[in-house]
């Protein structure tokens, strides 16, 4: 048995640098300045994150478990899962946000007031209605606290990553405040002082591509995972 646990410790080095690049991740998503340009950049990064995981994942000596430690990351299997569900459905309300925003900017260039506020109501119901499917499938994610370094190391990323997911939905619903009838109206007759003005809704618009991007590129890094995953429990 003790041989099998020294079996799957991690390199110290590799470790220690994931874990560093992780506790800066942890403290960027904390910080108040937290904007949705930054969270693009620390899906990024995030990926990167689980990139380098793999890797380690993948050495020699990391190949050999023993019971308890595949009973471990079997939990592990489950949470990616449910990890998954979460950019799936994440990556395909991007793409809903993405439409709205297109049918705003046309309100907008127009001064149709009542389909501004339709679609302000739309955009509001569809993050509130992705806040509920993100708690409910957040409570499935499970953290194990095991003395092992490759499972701690897969929790701590798994961490990040539903505070991360959390966060940017939590800016998106900011991005948008639901004005009363008579402010969209005033809005409209002073042309400097436009609620949804054409140029924000333009940026909002590319800051939701990214985020799309990242939600993406984040689920390929996820199944990746998985995979690898597979492959040392079948070992």
């Amino acid at each position: 048995m003790a041989s099998h646990l020294r079996s799957v410790s991690l390199p110290s080095r590799p470790h220690r640098e994931v874990e560093e690049e992780l506790c800066s991740l942890e403290a960027c998503i904390s910080s108040p300045s937290l904007a949705i340009e930054t969270i693009s950049d620390c899906l990024s990064r995030l990926g990167d994150m689980y990139c380098s995981i793999e890797e380690i994942m993948c050495l020699p000596s990391n190949q050999v478990c023993s019971s308890q430690q595949r009973k471990m990351l079997d939990g592990e299997m489950e949470c990616s899962l449910e990890l998954l569900d979460l950019c799936n459905a994440m990556h395909a309300e991007f793409a809903e946000l993405k439409n709205i925003i297109q049918d705003l900017q046309v309100a907008i260039r127009k001064g149709d007031d009542a389909a501004v506020q339709v679609r302000i109501q739309s955009y509001s119901r569809l993050l509130k209605k992705a806040k509920k499917h993100f708690k409910k499938t957040a409570k499935k994610v499970t953290s194990y606290k095991e003395d092992c370094r490759m499972v701690t190391l897969l929790g701590e990323a798994k961490d990040i990553t539903i505070s991360l997911l959390e966060s940017t939905l939590h800016l998106l619903s900011k991005q948008i405040i639901m004005p009363k009838q008579s402010l969209i109206s005033k809005a409209f007759q002073k042309k400097n002082s436009v609620v949804c003005k054409q140029e924000q809704m333009q940026m909002l618009g590319c800051s939701i591509r990214d985020l799309e991007a990242g939600v993406g590129l984040l689920f390929r890094r996820l199944v990746q995972n998985r995979v690898t995953l597979l492959n040392i429990l079948s070992v």
